[in-house]
Parts: C-alpha cells; structure tokens; sequence
C-alpha cells in the first residue's frame, strides 16, 4: 500500500508542477501578447481596411483595436549594435498591455512633451549600456531601404531614425532580449510599411468573452487572416511543455508498474504460503471462484487503499505549496519564489485509474495461481 500510495502522490505533484509551468507560461506571455491578434494568412504584412477595423471596434466585448508595425531592425546605441525586432503600435497601446506591472525605470508613456519615446527591453539595455539620463545619446535604427541597390555606399541603402528611451521593461527572457517598443508613426517611417500593418491586436472587455469575440471577428475576415488567442499565438512553447508533461506522466506509469510488480510477488508468495489453508476452503465445499475472489479483493484493497491515501496526501502538499510557497525554487533572480504548481482535477482522476488499473492486473495472476491449487497435494 505504501509503495502505491508514494508512486501515485508522486506522479500527482510532479504533473501539478508542469500545470503551474504552463500557468506560469502563459500569465508571463500574456503580458505582451495580445488576448487576440489578427495576421496575415500569408505574408507578414496587410493592406489597412478602415471597414474592418470599425466593425471591430464597434464589437460589443471590444475594448481595444490597436494597430501594430513589427520587424527586424539593426539598433545602434553609443558605438553598440545588435539586432532587435522594432514594434510600432498606436495610440491606444496601453489599454493592450499591462506596462506598468514591467516598469523597471522610467515612464511607460511612448510620448513625452510633443516627442517620441521609445519602451526597450532590459536585456537589451543591458546588451547596448543604454542610460535613460542621457538625453543626448539617441537609439538609432537601421532598416533596408526598399528597391535600393547597396552599390559602393552601403549606409546609403539604409534608412536611419532615432528615437531616445523612455522607459525599461521586464518582461519574459524572450522579449526583453530583442523587443523594443516605438509608436506607429516612427515604424511607419523607419519601415517604409505605408498604409499596411503586421497585426491587429485587440482587448476585450471581460476575459471570459475572448473566445467568442474572437468567433465574431473570424465571421468578420476572410480566409487572408488568422485570428489568433493568446495561447494560439505562443502554440509551440505551450505544446512542448505538454508533450514534455505527456512524457513525464508515461515515465512515472512505467515505474507504477514496476510498483505494481511488488504487489504481484506479495500476492504471489501468499499463495504459495497459504496453499494448506486454501486445500481446506476446497474440502469444505469453496469453488475455484470463491478462492480468486479472495486473493483479488486483497489485491484491490491494497490498490485503492494505496491510491486513495497517496492522492490524498498529494493534495494536501500540492495544495500548501500552492497557497503558501512553502518550498522555494532556489533561483535568486526567478520571477517566482517558490514552485509554481497548480492543482487539476483530471491529474487525480487519471492517476488513480492508472494506479487501479495496474495493481488490479498484477492482482489477477496470483488469484488464477491460488484457485489451481490441487487438494490432494496439500491435506
């Protein structure tokens, strides 16, 4: 029972710690992906439809349409270079995303006194020493100019805009190591996109009424779009994290199974021990039936037994460490404390029928063995 009971509460705890990774994913992703997001179907950029962003906007559950410019750029800050990916977006930026939360320093605002201003993230501040004080040294951008050849002079196919920060954001490892974010009106420029944008990004109202918003506004674009929620838009980093789950839960199954070969052998050796006794419920009259059933009901005593305790005292801890961070991750610069865990129902479900299920197979060899026990052998 123990050894049931440790495996099951085991498998449970580790499948609600990839549960709070995949929460965790997602809450970090969401604070710079949009709750739905319109791209182009093929391509990286479309034609700007003022129909269709008015039927958007006028949505009932539409808070927010904000209109995005988004590409590579090669930024050049005080003698430093790197590549980035420059995203331009409109005026109503702020009711998209939660900024505020991943100030590091300065203002969120992409404006300051009639000039632009431009939001980087911290790991490319840290990449390019750049000092929001320095109000004299500009971030400069450099993007290809379009049908140009490069010929003798390179810097001449190139068109340069500066802009000076205004603010540092931490955000998630991917997007502060590359993303820095400028008003539309400057990618426009920068990129030469004219009246075409990379995406449409919208808010809605009430978080439970994404799914059918973005119902409507899929009735509302043609097959030239994608509509896309926030866990659509990061797919393949919230897939890995479930087939690595998936993984996990078959390895663990695995050593239930070897768990549950300890309850074939128990039963096993108990047949073998008590095959005098099980010769004299067969000279009293026992069928063969009578018999299994006895070696099988110890073997589901102990199955749900196991299963029941160890799922029990499973969700006492993933539950205390879900409240209370009890065990610390160990990591002085996570953005969490402690383990993320997070407790799902299902887990209980398949794991106690996996556990059942298993002891229950290993139970049935033993009770066939015990009711073939031959009287004559035995008395």
């Amino acid at each position: 029972m123990i050894g049931v009971g440790i495996g099951a509460g085991a498998l449970v705890i580790i499948l609600s710690i990839f549960n709070g990774l995949e929460e965790l994913t997602k809450g970090l992703y969401s604070t710079y992906n949009a709750e739905i997001k319109v791209l182009p179907a093929t391509g990286k950029s479309f034609e700007v439809d003022g129909n269709l962003l008015n039927k958007i906007s006028a949505l009932p559950n539409v808070e927010a349409v904000t209109q995005v410019i988004e590409d590579d750029a090669f930024l050049e800050y005080n003698g430093a270079s790197m590549r980035v990916i420059v995203k331009g977006v409109s005026d109503n930026y702020k009711k998209q995303y939660p900024l505020e939360k991943a100030l590091v320093s300065g203002k969120s605002d992409l404006e300051n006194n009639g000039n632009m201003r431009a939001l980087v993230g911290i790991g490319v501040r840290h990449q390019l020493s750049v000092s929001l004080q320095d109000q004299f040294k500009a971030l400069v951008f450099n993007y290809p100019k379009k049908n140009i050849p490069v010929g003798l002079n390179p810097e001449g196919a190139l068109n340069r805009k500066s802009i000076l920060p205004g603010g540092v954001l931490a955000i998630e490892q991917e997007f502060d190591s590359k993303y820095v974010i400028v008003p539309l009106d400057f990618t426009q420029d920068l990129l030469q996109y004219g009246n075409r944008l990379t995406a449409l990004e919208i808010k809605t109202r009430e978080a439970n009424k994404i799914a059918e918003v973005q119902s409507q506004i899929k009735n509302l674009v043609d097959d030239n779009f994608k509509v896309l929620n926030a866990e659509e838009q990061q797919e393949s980093v919230l897939k890995a994290v479930k087939i690595e789950r998936l993984f996990v839960f078959i390895g663990f199954t695995f050593i239930l199974a070897v768990v549950s070969f300890n309850v074939f052998f128990s039963l096993a050796m108990l047949a073998i021990e008590k095959k005098k006794d099980i010769a004299i419920f067969f000279s009293m009259g026992a069928g063969k039936g009578f018999v299994k059933r006895i070696f099988f009901y110890e073997g589901c005593i102990i199955a749900l037994t196991g299963a029941f305790f160890g799922l029990l005292i499973s969700f006492i801890i993933v539950f205390i460490q879900q409240q209370f961070g009890v065990i610390p991750l160990g990591v002085p610069s996570s953005i969490v404390d402690a383990y993320p865990v997070k407790i799902n129902a299902m887990d209980f479900v398949y794991t106690g029928l996996v556990v059942i299920a298993l002891t229950l197979l290993a139970s049935y060899i033993p009770a066939r063995t015990a009711a073939n026990t031959v009287i004559h052998e035995q008395l």
